[in-house]
């Protein structure tokens, strides 16, 4: 249910704003909010800007990928890889799709790349470890969208702190993450098999 509500945001925001170059009536509104932060804010903004670039994201998710390499095994460290790998394709390409800019300079802004990609690392743990806890439908799934929600949230406001993305991007990004990770983990169930040290990556 999640994932189809969040393909419905995707879709009606990317025809919104279409080959627009400008922020919408949402973006003009929550974007003074955000930008013109104080210098230690902005050191917080950039440090997260960072773990969704090139080199950052490489060392974060092999960090993680050692992780649950040495906690969960094999399986778990191809489910991450995985989903930030569809989350970030699928970002992209609707990045071409869209053809929204910002700046003027042909930056192509809907959805955000980061906030897909940090959304659909931490909604992958957060799936792993509401299995591995053995926690109910009702706790397992507070538990993800909580872990979801911060970490869409706190890359999100880097962004448009940074004025590197319009709130309607970062929106459009962390829904692109909240739609391709339960797909991803239904693939992998199917796929993987299940193996004796693995549990299933989404309880039914």
């Amino acid at each position: 249910m999640v994932a189809g509500v969040a393909v419905l945001v995707v879709g009606v925001l990317g025809g919104m704003y279409a080959g627009h170059g400008r922020p919408g009536r949402v973006d003009a509104w929550v974007q003074p909010a955000v930008q013109g932060v104080g210098p230690g804010w902005r050191h917080l903004a950039l440090g997260l800007d960072f773990l969704g670039e090139p080199l950052g994201s490489v060392l974060l998710v092999g960090a993680v990928v050692v992780g649950c390499l040495l906690l969960w095994g094999s399986r778990a460290a191809v489910f991450v890889v995985a989903c930030v790998c569809v989350a970030v394709g699928v970002a992209t390409l609707l990045k071409y799709v869209v053809g929204r800019t910002i700046h003027g300079d042909g930056n192509l802004s809907y959805p955000s790349g980061h906030t897909a990609f940090f959304t659909a690392l931490t909604f992958a743990l957060a799936l792993i470890v509401a299995g591995r806890l053995g926690l109910g439908r009702t706790a397992g799934t507070l538990l993800v969208l909580a872990s979801a929600l911060a970490a869409g949230a706190a890359m999100g406001w880097a962004q448009v702190a940074l004025g590197a993305h319009y709130p309607t991007d970062v929106l459009g990004g962390w829904c692109t993450a909240l739609a391709v990770v339960p797909a991803t983990a239904w693939l992998v169930d199917r796929t993987a098999g299940r193996a004796a040290d693995a549990r299933p990556l989404v309880r039914r």
